[in-house]
């Protein structure tokens, strides 16, 4: 392997300054066959992370290098990753809520460098380290918060029902040099502890659409913890009202029969999950909280296309 290519470990960190450390160490532990630095774009953090950071940059082992991205948000923290990594021939992204497993730079390198893929990504395992599980949080759900496993044989993903995510990814940094307009989408910003978001989910839509060659490699593997206040169903419901939101709100369909921008089916469609719910909850059965993630999901479609009516005269038939 050339030996004058080079790979950057970036991440976007906002107020989890005493995780830190633990990161920072877990990803110098790894083995690269190439050089490698570590990139820390600050998000106008307001506890001690900066400190945090001008310490961990003295240490040794792989290069630390942090900047501060003064506009808030998480599109604006990681587009400015992209430009701080543009003359590296690999950016590997990773959150900060993350641990990396042994192997997984060797195996995103292998895979871009050997297997010649654009895009590489691996399993994402929720980490309930420290505090108890849920006893509602079933399997089925572990997707919403971020877990990735598609088994344990390597493949090429050319289907959105095996999506990979920036919790977990490695771009060949070539694909945003010859496309500048490749950028995750400001639409689907998210900023602090705000709910929602879904930058990630439009980029890896953009990247498959392209044709890119997007490899899934079960030996990129990171450890994802969860906040307890991740761990509640309503954080659920109002993710799920946020992605409806947002969904309506910039690409919804512009349709003929409406009701201040709402499709007329909409509201019938909503009422049946309320309803649908509504008969579950009653009855006490495990998947009530799934019926109801579907109702605030269509509420917030509702909710989007009519803000969407109200605030562009465009929509208005």
């Amino acid at each position: 392997m050339d030996p004058k290519l080079k790979l950057t470990y970036a991440m976007c960190s906002y107020n989890r300054a005493d995780r830190l450390r633990k990161l920072v160490d877990a990803i110098r532990e790894q083995e690269c066959p190439i050089p490698y630095e570590i990139l820390v774009v600050n998000n106008n953090s307001t506890d001690h992370t900066e400190l945090e950071l001008a310490e961990l940059s003295t240490n040794p082992g792989a290069t630390l290098r942090w900047v501060t991205e003064t506009e808030q948000g998480i599109v604006a923290a990681r587009n400015r990753c992209l430009i701080e990594a543009m003359t590296s021939d690999i950016m590997v992204f990773i959150d900060d809520d993350e641990i990396p497993l042994p192997g997984l730079l060797y195996a995103a390198t292998d895979a871009i460098c050997n297997e010649g893929a654009q895009v590489a990504g691996g399993k994402v395992v929720v980490d309930f380290t420290g505090q108890r599980r849920p006893k509602w949080l079933g399997d089925e759900l572990l997707g919403f918060l971020a877990a990735t496993d598609y088994g344990e044989a390597p493949f090429w993903v050319t289907s959105k029902d095996t999506p990979l995510w920036t919790a977990n990814i490695a771009y060949d940094m070539k694909i945003f040099r010859e496309n500048p307009d490749l950028r995750f989408d400001k639409r689907y910003d998210r900023q602090g502890k705000a709910i929602g978001g879904g930058e990630d989910v439009m980029m890896f839509g953009l990247l498959l659409n392209s044709a890119m060659k997007i490899r899934y490699r079960p030996d990129m593997t990171v450890l994802h913890s969860v906040e307890p206040w991740r761990l509640k169903p309503s954080y659920f419901l109002k993710l799920h009202f946020s992605s409806g939101f947002r969904s309506a709100y910039n690409c919804g369909i512009k349709y003929k029969r409406n009701f201040f921008g709402v499709p007329l089916f909409l509201f019938s469609q909503a009422l049946k999950l309320f309803f649908l719910w509504l008969t579950l909850a009653l009855k006490n059965q495990k998947l009530e909280l799934r019926k109801c993630m579907n109702f605030t999901h269509a509420l917030g479609q509702i909710c989007g296309y009519f803000s969407r009516w109200k605030e562009n005269p465009d929509y208005r038939i």
